[in-house]
């Protein structure tokens, strides 16, 4: 047993006045949301301007607030009368709380905490707002220590429910239960972490942030492909690079030198790109022009600038060539036709082969299918395709129901596929995409298949999401035409496709993927064939060092999702997120990302090894990281 669980947590002390030293967009977020919840705030900034904007942002917050009905004009009166703001730190001498948030540098908040102990009270709690600085060592240089902490709010403060409650070894527990009640006052979910640079949200997200500005400096992919994919494929409300242009480059600069040096994992050393930029003063919205090009400073408005994707660039069909989702609804959609352009323009296609009876296969035959493409579903055996056919109908069945399909165009859905227990069925198809088992051999095996019984000039798509895409290509005798063609599950609902252009890929391959997806309703992004295309290269690393994090016993399982949701904006903590995934399947990715690029960061964590060893792999065994009830 654990004795310090045995021991009675401290009554909190009341924090009744509140001083917020500095008055930036944090500070002044932080400040509306102690005044709008009924304590007295001293805001206090040695900048008039940022003083005065303070104040404005609170009477236009509150004035949003009454116009949506939020409030009453009488309490955004008491709200404005609340805070007050002045120059210089004596202001906070009556203060119970007094929360720092100036600029993330050692010797700025050293200087606003030694002025602070010979101002405020001894009882008087102060709180750092960092996020990569050491809380131990500005309470260790501080007079008294047991009263420092850390209280890490996320921005928007008004909007975010998250607060990490950061504590040292030397900070004391009365401390601690009294700046959690306080979040809890304000609405907050406080979550209690230790003292490491990032902590746990953004512990986990700056990995995954630099991962992503590796990924485009290395031309990988486009800025705007990287973005979309994490935005489409995996529910995220902002893309990586638009969100560190958010955060500011220069910051997460800062916090990856942290986090670099306190663990030396080079998955966290700043990707040269974001020295760079932050060297030029390309730092992001703040200053008009980071990985994007804004409209002015502090503007959320993106501009066209030189590495804009246009329609001289851009594979994107013209919007006429594109039909709407709700044309879709009518079952009156005509495939594509045109004959090939020149120079590798795509080929027309009429008639997609599926291949597979599974979850994917059945799921990418009814895009393609309401998409108004005839399709032939071809599994192992007859009866196999028969029923994959049969889930097809269930499903538009739903859609249906649901008013997003008309019964017409489900009518018109289902008698566009035929089935058949033979490859040999595509024989006329112009797509062919192969969606069996995540094993080469299955898959090799299939393209060599493919390759005798499609017609010349065929396109073969895989699905593969971890496999490498040319190994297929070369079990054909035209890799030219092989591509991969990755759908996220389930097919129907996600958006996202991964296309993926081997060595050998032809443009006129390429380009007829691309269109194909338009037709049907999904987003294509580009990427090379190198192991995770974008999202699993991004996601799984993320999700491995939530594991490693349960594994240090830095954080339960419990406070990483939550501190994910609330302060990241993620739909899915990382361990619902693998539990739902499986965690065999999440190691054998996570071993060939490790395998692919030699990473020692890349290893997958020894708690996961464990628990699949044990048969613990999540909702499908009952069992994962946490328990599950049997379908």
């Amino acid at each position: 047993m654990d004795v310090l669980s045995t021991l009675p947590t401290p009554e909190p002390l009341p924090l009744h006045a509140v001083a917020v030293v500095g008055l930036g967009t944090m500070g002044a977020g932080i400040a509306e949301v102690l005044a709008c919840a009924g304590h007295p705030v001293i805001g206090i900034d040695t900048s008039d301007v940022a003083a005065r904007r303070a104040v404005a942002a609170l009477a236009a917050s509150t004035a949003r607030a009454v116009r949506r009905g939020r409030i009453t004009e009488r309490q955004r009166l008491d709200a404005l009368a609340r805070f007050r703001t002045a120059p210089d730190l004596r202001a906070a001498a009556d203060a119970d709380l007094v929360i720092e948030v100036v600029p993330e540098d050692y010797a700025t908040k050293h200087a606003v905490f030694t002025a602070l102990d010979a101002v405020v009270r001894t009882d008087t709690i102060l709180a750092t707002g960092t996020n990569a600085l050491s809380v131990t060592r500005l309470a260790a240089d501080s007079a008294h220590p047991e009263r420092v902490l850390g209280l890490h709010f996320f921005n928007p403060a008004p909007a975010m429910k998250l607060v990490e409650v950061v504590s040292s070894v030397l900070t004391a527990p009365v401390a601690v239960a009294s700046v959690t009640a306080l979040a809890r006052e304000l609405g907050k979910e406080p979550v209690p972490v230790g003292d490491r640079p990032g902590f746990v949200a953004d512990g986990l997200l700056f990995g995954y942030l630099n991962q992503a500005a590796a990924m485009y400096e290395a031309k990988y992919a486009s800025r705007e492909d990287i973005d979309a994919a994490m935005r489409l494929g995996c529910g995220l409300p902002m893309g990586p690079l638009a969100l560190l242009d958010l955060i500011g480059v220069d910051t997460a600069r800062t916090v990856l030198e942290a986090m670099y040096a306190a663990a030396h994992d080079r998955l966290h050393a700043p990707a040269p790109v974001l020295g760079q930029l932050s060297a030029a003063g390309l730092t992001g919205r703040k200053t008009g022009r980071g990985f994007y090009t804004y409209q002015e400073p502090g503007s959320e408005v993106v501009v066209p600038d030189a590495e804009t994707p246009n329609a001289r660039t851009s594979n994107a069909p013209q919007a006429p060539e594109v039909q709407t989702p709700a044309a879709q609804t009518s079952g009156a959609q005509t495939p594509y036709a045109e004959a090939p352009v020149a120079g590798g323009g795509p080929a027309p296609v009429r008639t997609v082969g599926v291949a597979g009876s599974g979850t994917m296969a059945s799921g990418i035959a009814e895009v393609f299918a309401v998409g108004g493409y005839a399709v032939v579903l071809a599994g192992r055996e007859a009866a196999k395709a028969e029923r994959a056919k049969a889930r097809i109908a269930k499903s538009l069945g739903r859609s249906v129901a649901r008013g997003r399909l008309t019964e017409a165009a489900r009518d018109a859905a289902l008698a566009r596929i035929t089935t058949s227990g033979s490859l040999a069925a595509f024989a006329d198809v112009e797509l062919a995409v192969e969606a069996v088992a995540e094993d080469l051999t299955v898959k090799q095996r299939l393209f060599h298949m493919l390759d005798e019984v499609c017609k010349p000039g065929a396109v073969l798509a895989t699905t593969t999401s971890s496999l490498p895409v040319i190994s297929c290509a070369r079990a054909t005798s035209r890799p030219q035409d092989v591509v991969g063609m990755h759908f996220f599950n389930p097919a129907p609902a996600m958006k996202l496709v991964e296309v993926v252009r081997t060595v050998l890929t032809c443009d006129a391959a390429h380009a007829t993927v691309r269109r194909v997806c338009h037709q049907v309703g999904k987003h294509p992004v580009d990427c090379g064939d190198r192991a995770g295309f974008i999202v699993n290269a991004l996601l799984f690393p993320y999700l491995n060092n939530a594991v490693k994090m349960v594994q240090e016993h830095y954080a339960s399982p419990d406070d990483i999702d939550a501190a994910m949701k609330l302060g990241g904006g993620y739909p899915m903590g990382p361990f619902e997120l693998l539990d739902v995934v499986g965690l065999d399947v999440s190691l054998a990715i996570e071993k060939v990302l490790h395998q692919a690029f030699r990473e020692p960061g890349l290893a997958p964590a020894p708690l996961l090894e464990h628990l699949v060893a044990a048969g613990c792999l999540g909702r499908k065994t009952g069992r994962g990281f946490r328990e599950h009830a049997r379908a």
